[in-house]
């Protein structure tokens, strides 16, 4: 995942940003009494990484939603069924890891609707969250919700830490946050280090660790 601005990445979307895209969802409505925050996986499942991140959520009877490359789950059947019978809920990443400004809409939305085949669900996240508006509004109309994020681990970057992917997601995420992970052996160096300090330290201060579930999205602006 690249991001969304002109600069390479950010670890955070500034709310701004967030209110300037109101047909995609960011963050969900949060609730003091019961803080709550929503960990996703994008571009598993993968044989060598995905099963480890299972048992580390279930230590903390933690649920999360995974963002499934169509290719990926063709090709590990078991692990894709693995996350559901863990009761995480699970979303459509395109079938071939698109990145959407670099591919027109009829050929975008035949990737998209190829991974459908693999990952039934109404969930979507553009890799690398890069999206024409001409394609989110035809996923739009296709009653799909458009999930992106308020916090970025960045864990796929080889330049940073684990420590330092926990730091980005403690420094910027609170009750109602999107969280991005890997579970992609990219992530991995970097994953098996943040991921175990988020559960703990989010846990710690009262938090709940659930998967998305959202109904079907109007068309985006």
């Amino acid at each position: 995942m690249v991001g969304i601005f002109s600069m390479p990445y950010l670890t955070f979307i500034p709310k701004l940003y967030q209110a300037l895209k109101p047909g995609f969802i960011w963050r969900l409505s949060a609730d003091a009494s019961k803080p709550t925050i929503y960990l996703t996986f994008d571009d598993g499942p993968i044989p060598a990484v995905t099963p480890w991140v299972l048992e580390q959520l279930d230590a903390y009877q933690a649920k999360a939603s995974f963002f499934c490359i169509g290719d990926n789950v063709q090709k590990h059947p078991e692990v894709f069924q693995a996350v559901l019978a863990a009761g995480h809920t699970v979303g459509n990443h395109t079938f071939h890891h698109l990145k959407g400004t670099q591919h027109s809409l009829e050929d975008y939305l035949a990737n998209v609707e190829l991974c459908a085949k693999q990952v039934a669900s109404q969930a979507f996240r553009p890799p690398y969250g890069r999206i024409q508006k001409k394609q989110a509004r035809a996923l739009s109309r296709a009653c799909y919700n458009i999930i992106m994020w308020d916090s970025l681990a960045a864990d796929w970057d080889a330049n940073r830490s684990g420590q330092q992917c926990f730091e980005s997601i403690r420094k910027h995420a609170g009750p109602g946050s999107i969280v991005v992970f890997h579970d992609s052996i990219k992530a991995w160096p970097r994953l098996k280090e943040a991921l175990p300090l988020c559960l703990e330290y989010y846990s710690k201060l009262g938090y709940r660790f659930e998967a998305l579930k959202l109904q079907n999205s109007s068309a985006a602006e």
